[in-house]
């Protein structure tokens, strides 16, 4: 998953980013409001994450243009304010969620588990493929019953895939989804991890579920 964090508050931003990272999100970073627009209307981020006080426009300014946009990705806003105004005027402008300032991180990110779940009407955390199994909650991965050691960017495109299962995925979609925006989609880095899920998922397997189409991308399914 892919998320746009606009926080101003270096610090903040980098102890944020930095946590994300180890559940396995990606995270590109906007500490103001004409970044944050340009990188929203750039990229298909699956969440973002905006602060109400940022240089330039406010987060309840950037959020409406966002929505008039046509940009749909759940927004989760955060206030340094207790103040129902705030809160108000922020989901009026097309906010799903908010959190005051300071907060815990497992708050954080179990709200943001509960957007993105709500995105895929899909109150599941447990995603299935044939006999390969992905649990969300717990980050763990499972074929035929038995657990498979994955690391977090191989548990990161192996959730995209299966998240996307039966549908062909590119090259661009996966680095945009799995990587943050410094990758370099033309590397060699997602065949590599393509092959090491594969050998981890596939290997010794009757069925096999990942598939490359040449020049196109690539699929999990299972027929």
């Amino acid at each position: 998953m892919r998320i746009l964090l606009v926080e101003d508050e270096r610090k903040l931003a980098a102890l944020i980013k930095r946590a994300f990272i180890e559940v396995h999100y990606a995270v590109d970073l906007a500490d103001n409001s004409v970044d944050a627009l340009f990188l929203a209307e750039s990229n298909p981020y699956d969440l973002i994450i905006l602060d109400i006080m940022i240089p330039g426009k406010d987060g309840i300014a950037v959020c409406r243009q966002l929505r008039k946009g046509k940009i749909d990705a759940p927004v989760l806003m955060l206030t340094a304010r207790n103040d129902v105004e705030d809160k108000v005027l922020g989901l009026d402008a097309g906010a799903d969620d908010y959190l005051t300032k300071p907060f815990s991180f497992p708050e954080l990110l179990a709200r943001v588990r509960a957007l993105l779940r709500r995105k895929k009407s899909d109150k599941s955390t447990r995603l299935k493929v044939a006999d390969l199994e992905l649990d969300q909650a717990i980050r763990k991965a499972y074929r035929a019953g038995k657990e498979i050691d994955l690391t977090s960017t191989e548990y990161s495109l192996l959730e995209y895939l299966m998240l996307n299962a039966g549908q062909v995925v590119t090259r661009t979609m996966i680095s945009e989804h799995v990587w943050d925006d410094d990758f370099d989609a033309y590397s060699n880095v997602i065949n590599v991890y393509i092959n090491y899920l594969r050998k981890k998922i596939d290997s010794n397997q009757a069925q096999q579920l990942i598939h490359s189409l040449r020049g196109v991308g690539y699929t999990l399914k299972d027929k």
